[in-house]
């Protein structure tokens, strides 16, 4: 038996990652994934208000009653309506930041949709901090897509100072993407991000970016459960 799931994602760059790299690798699990944008038809990302959010995932979970739907949003530039954000602010640890949210953000909708919903239909996920922090799970790779391998020395130092990829900041002037673009001026999202992150591979991904991995996990784990 298959299982089916909606992602709900930020921009044409999450739809294209669900779709070309986070897609074939659920399949081998029996889990097939779709992704949608906010306004599906918007033009340029960007995380919506958790009131236009919310109506969007209430919507997604009422018109399809044997489908999950789940969540692909950046902390970074998250409205401060969401659910959580304010409580997550007080944390340092990236994850437990990310998890505040989702817990909050899943209890809201719960109690929306009444006792009679199956809270484990929703899944949702905020990633830390931007898609782009994925990106440095592999610095050689991601130097060499952009086709300057001579700034691998410098994503390397990135990493060394922050820990790992999803504790890059998520400061305006030094986010994940804000910090490629710095060394790289024409990166573009959608080109260059999305060669990258296939070229690097999932498994990579997981293995340097725990909250990522957790997500993953319960993706694949959905088809572990169907008969």
């Amino acid at each position: 038996m298959t299982v089916r799931v909606l992602a709900f994602v930020e921009g044409q760059t999450d739809e294209k990652f669900g779709r070309e790299v986070v897609s074939p690798s659920l399949a081998t699990r029996n889990v097939f994934i779709s992704a949608t944008t906010p306004g599906r038809r918007r033009a340029h990302g960007g995380v919506p208000s958790w009131a236009r959010a919310k109506r969007e995932l209430l919507r997604y979970l009422k018109e399809d009653t044997e489908r999950f739907v789940t969540t692909m949003f950046d902390y970074y530039g998250l409205p401060s309506d969401w659910p959580g954000k304010k409580e997550s602010k007080r944390e340092t640890r990236p994850s437990t930041k990310a998890e505040i949210i989702e817990q909050a953000v899943h209890a809201d909708v719960c109690a929306t949709l009444g006792e009679s919903f199956d809270g484990a239909r929703f899944l949702p996920y905020i990633q830390m901090h931007e898609f782009e922090a994925l990106l440095f799970s592999d610095t050689r790779v991601l130097a060499e897509s952009v086709q300057r391998s001579q700034i691998q020395t410098r994503l390397d130092e990135i990493i060394k100072e922050c820990g790992e990829p999803e504790r890059i900041d998520d400061d305006p002037e030094t986010a994940p993407s804000k910090r490629i673009c710095a060394l790289v001026p024409r990166y573009q999202k959608v080109l260059h991000g999305i060669i990258a992150a296939k070229r690097i591979g999932l498994a990579t991904m997981r293995d340097q970016c725990p909250h990522f991995a957790q997500w993953i996990e319960v993706l694949e784990q959905l088809g572990d459960h169907q008969d």
